[in-house]
């Protein structure tokens, strides 16, 4: 009866408080779902409630088991988690000015012709003559998580998107066709760009670095990738650091116009 009791003495704030633990829970599973990590995650959770458990019975000893593992083996999981930790705080610290400037340029009063949106279909049109010609690309949207930190390491640029220009940059003779390019609000604001490289993951041998890349900069970000391989000719799309199955080009700039929005 007591715990009936308690239940119908929670308050506002109590329920506030049960909300936001489950939506921070959610997060975290989005965070590590795919990975091998998601296992471990499971392995915490289920720890955590024999814990709870142990400690509701009264049963001292194994309280104190548990109590000390979970108080001890923080550290081993910062040392587990450390690239989905990582991504969380990328994604709680990184300012949202952008999000909210697209929200704002959405208003009719503040719509200006700065507001242009990217212009998938030119960057999916480069990417098929490309892709004939086998041009090997790499091309980064950003969208929430700034990567100013990322532009430092190639060319900061401020180039309009077009078909041609998205051509020019990966030709192969062109002196900014190595490494990757980042697209924001339709504007090429770096070439020559190095990505963090993810070595963990198993991929077919035909994909190369360009592949591992698109990997390591979608998995640490909530950026997405579009990568032409040099050797097939093939397209990928990367996102949440996972490759995205699409049926033809057509179903690709759906998604890719969808996920920029």
């Amino acid at each position: 009866m007591e715990i009936f009791n308690d239940l119908l003495k929670f308050e506002f704030i109590d329920y506030v408080d049960v909300f936001l633990v489950a939506l921070l829970l959610y997060y975290i599973y989005k965070l590590v779902k795919g990975t091998v990590a998601i296992n471990i995650f499971i392995g915490i959770i289920i720890i955590y409630l024999v814990w709870k458990l142990t400690e509701f019975l009264n049963m001292e000893l194994l309280t104190g088991i548990f109590g000390g593992f979970m108080k001890v083996g923080i550290i081993a999981l910062i040392v587990v988690f450390q690239p989905e930790i990582r991504k969380f705080l990328l994604m709680v610290g990184s300012t949202n000015f952008n999000r909210r400037r697209k929200f704002l340029k959405q208003l009719k009063f503040l719509k200006t012709e700065t507001s242009d949106k990217t212009d998938v279909d030119a960057i999916i049109s480069a990417c098929n003559k490309m892709s004939m010609s086998k041009t090997g690309a790499l091309i980064v949207f950003e969208r929430n998580n700034n990567l100013d930190f990322l532009s430092e390491s190639g060319d900061e640029m401020n180039i309009k998107v077009t078909q041609p220009i998205i051509e020019s940059i990966f030709f192969k003779n062109s002196p900014l066709h190595d490494g990757a390019i980042i697209i924001n609000d339709n504007i090429v604001k770096a070439t020559r760009v190095i990505l963090p490289v993810n070595n963990e993951k198993n991929i077919p041998q035909r994909f190369g670095l360009r592949h591992r890349a698109a990997i390591g900069v979608t998995e640490k970000t909530d950026a997405l990738a579009l990568v032409v391989s040099e050797e097939t000719g093939h397209i990928s799309y990367f996102k949440d650091g996972e490759f995205v199955v699409f049926e033809d080009t057509n179903d690709l700039n759906a998604m890719i116009k969808k996920d920029l929005t």
